[in-house]
């Protein structure tokens, strides 16, 4: 078996327009298609960024995602930038609150943590 990279990720949101608003217009994701499904009564948003492609699914009644204590599965998402410090100041622009900078104990490299509307916690790291 030879996997050679993650096709994508996907991503469950509550509201259409606050996670498209975060994820495209906040975060700089470009959107490669949209389609709602009616059979599903959901939204399916694909997203790129680079090489990465996100799968952003609106659907409404979900339960919410436990923080604390937290659950089995993807625990976060984790994007590399060049400074942590401009990153910072750029979301803090945007509106979107970030964690105190701290350093990975195991890299040495500057990261820290914001959230995505539905609570999603999100990584910069150096």
């Amino acid at each position: 078996m030879h996997l050679s990279k993650v096709h994508h990720i996907a991503i469950i949101g509550s509201d259409y327009e606050k996670s498209r608003h975060f994820y495209v217009d906040l975060l700089g994701f470009q959107v490669i298609r949209e389609n709602y499904r009616a059979q599903r009564n959901d939204w399916k948003i694909d997203l790129q960024l680079d090489d990465l492609e996100l799968e952003l699914f609106i659907m409404k009644g979900c339960p919410r995602r436990p923080s604390y204590p937290e659950a089995y599965g993807l625990r976060h998402l984790a994007f590399h930038v060049e400074s942590v410090e401009e990153t910072v100041q750029e979301l803090t622009a945007c509106g979107i609150a970030c964690e105190p900078i701290r350093t990975d104990e195991y890299t040495g490299k500057k990261m820290t943590f914001f959230f995505d509307p539905d609570g999603l916690p999100l990584e910069i790291h150096e």
